[in-house]
């Protein structure tokens, strides 16, 4: 995703394509079937728990222990927000070292900045 799209991270959704990270089923890859967002966890289709009596279970999974492998684009506002949200290459970065005229340095502390953040307490 981050290659294609040029994201390093997005919220998933239903019927994206994802690889399980961390846990017992590390490195299998299968689509997500739901998304409970009030539990913040996500049900994979595929991906079941067998219990004692047989019968299997859905396991759910934290997003941060998944990585998107293909985003569904069906819905146009998630288009257009991959869009808008595309980070700028942006390359030297200016710090910015000024210090104003009424602050004194003294060693590594900036005295003036200080006395002003009191003065407004």
């Amino acid at each position: 995703m981050t290659k294609k799209h040029e994201k390093r991270n997005f919220p998933v959704r239903k019927g994206d394509s994802v690889l399980i990270m961390r846990g017992e089923f590390k490195g299998k890859t299968a689509k997500i079937d739901s998304v409970d967002l009030k539990k913040l966890r996500v049900e994979i289709d595929g991906i079941y728990r067998t219990k004692k009596d047989g019968s299997k279970t859905n396991v759910y999974f934290d997003p941060s222990n998944l990585m998107i492998k293909e985003i569904d684009l069906t819905d146009n506002k998630r288009k257009v927000s991959l869009e808008r949200k595309k980070t700028p290459k942006i390359s030297g970065k200016k710090k910015n070292t000024d210090i104003s005229k009424s602050d004194t340095v003294s060693g590594s502390k900036v005295e003036g900045k200080s006395k002003n953040k009191e003065a407004k307490k």
